[in-house]
């Protein structure tokens, strides 16, 4: 189940990335400040799988 969220983080990230690069593109501020938000999640997400993962071994 780790795999599906480091997955699922990464996905995240990726998808931060591209909203953000978007948005400054345009010239969106929101879209900016989500695709950052997602970006963060994502980290986040994968760095307690992570966690987890050093925990378990």
């Amino acid at each position: 189940m780790a795999g599906g969220q480091k997955a699922k983080g990464k996905v995240e990230e990726a998808t931060g990335k591209t909203k953000e690069a978007v948005g400054r593109t345009v010239g969106n501020e929101r879209m900016i400040a989500e695709g950052q938000a997602k970006k963060s999640k994502g980290a986040a997400r994968q760095a307690k799988e992570k966690a987890k993962d050093v925990f378990k071994h």
